[in-house]
């Protein structure tokens, strides 16, 4: 009764609820409510995604350009997946971290797609507080392992290509299973860090600029300072980001000597396995930069449509473009797809001169 006095008489033309005073922000203290004016801060129960604006009869167009392109997403990962478990042939270091890159684009886009498509049919377009954390955690988790997963098919091919009498001494099951727990597990720690910190932050607001959650756009709706976070945020992306990209640079300078001093049958078969997961690595980088940026500018400015392409890139061009890449263009996987859709009969035989070119 004295505390709610106190208020009445600090803050005259404000009015809080009782409930207010039940521990909702239990980690701000008294000096923190006074020097944020109380009158902004509450629990957030859920958020609302604004980056859609008032599509009127096109969120039809859109919610059947998404379903389609999701669909496509699902088919190629898993005819991938399938092909890579199925045929023993394939069970080798290069085609396992294949396969896991396939499962964590399943993975990062079961995060965003159904939201999406449930809300581009929604009126309105919100989503819980925990489930905002959870897309967070999915999305973020997947594009920090993508990362992890293409240093580790690098250092594959460096192997392979400048060490091939050694390979199979060095990637051993065990070797690969290390590498393998260390792409997941690393990521999704650092992905754990970020969220603990952002979790914990009061909020001031509920409004997110954004098709899905983002860290970023959570954490600018803080009511008190966010330079810890930022701090953390950066320290997690510079450890998911360059020590990646400086094994891949470096793995790569190295195959480009061995390449220079073999003959041109090895170059040819070198850049025949090294081209896909170079494409891929370079479309990753771009389009995750265009995200990173995103993040960060003001896109209040920018064509919604515009804002929307440059921040769904990573969800959509890697995880529908990297199985189409590795199923053309290394001959191995390509058969082995063109067999299994032969005997399941869903495209007809092909003729022998073009059965005989591969």
């Amino acid at each position: 009764m004295y505390c709610q006095k106190l208020v009445s008489v600090c803050y005259r033309d404000v009015t809080f609820p009782p409930v207010f005073f039940i521990n909702r922000t239990p980690w701000l203290g008294h000096s923190d409510l006074m020097r944020t004016g109380m009158e902004n801060i509450s629990y957030t129960e859920t958020f609302t995604l604004t980056g859609f604006g008032d599509m009127n009869k096109t969120k039809y167009v859109y919610f059947l350009l998404a379903l389609i392109g999701y669909l496509l997403i699902i088919f190629v990962n898993v005819v991938l997946v399938l092909v890579i478990f199925l045929e023993r042939n394939l069970h080798e270091p290069m085609y396992i971290f294949l396969c896991s890159l396939s499962v964590n684009a399943l993975y990062g886009t079961a995060g965003f797609y159904p939201k999406l498509l449930a809300d581009l049919l929604s009126e309105t377009q919100v989503i819980p507080r925990a489930g905002c954390f959870i897309q967070i955690f999915v999305i973020y988790g997947y594009a920090a392992s993508e990362f992890s997963i293409l240093t580790v098919m690098a250092y594959d091919r460096y192997v392979a290509i400048s060490k091939p009498l050694h390979y199979t001494n060095i990637m051993t099951d065990s070797v690969v299973c290390k590498l393998l727990a260390g792409a997941w597990l690393f990521p999704f720690c650092n992905t754990a860090l970020t969220l603990l910190f952002s979790s914990r932050l009061p909020l001031c607001g509920n409004q997110i600029e954004r098709l899905y959650c983002s860290n970023w756009s959570v954490v600018k709706l803080s009511c008190v300072s966010t330079t810890l976070n930022n701090v953390v945020g950066f320290v997690v992306t510079a450890c998911t980001v360059l020590p990646p990209l400086y094994f891949i640079l470096y793995s790569y300078i190295k195959i480009l000597l061995v390449c220079q001093k073999s003959s041109k049958e090895f170059r040819s078969k070198a850049l025949q396995t090294c081209l896909p997961h170079l494409t891929t690595f370079i479309n990753y980088s771009i389009t995750g930069f265009c995200e990173i940026a995103l993040s960060r500018l003001d896109s209040k400015d920018m064509p919604q449509i515009v804002a929307a392409i440059l921040s769904l890139e990573f969800l959509i061009i890697p995880p529908l473009l990297n199985p189409l890449l590795y199923g053309f263009h290394l001959p191995e996987v390509r058969k082995r797809i063109i067999n299994m859709l032969r005997r399941k009969q869903i495209i007809p035989i092909l003729d022998s001169s073009h059965a005989a070119k591969y």
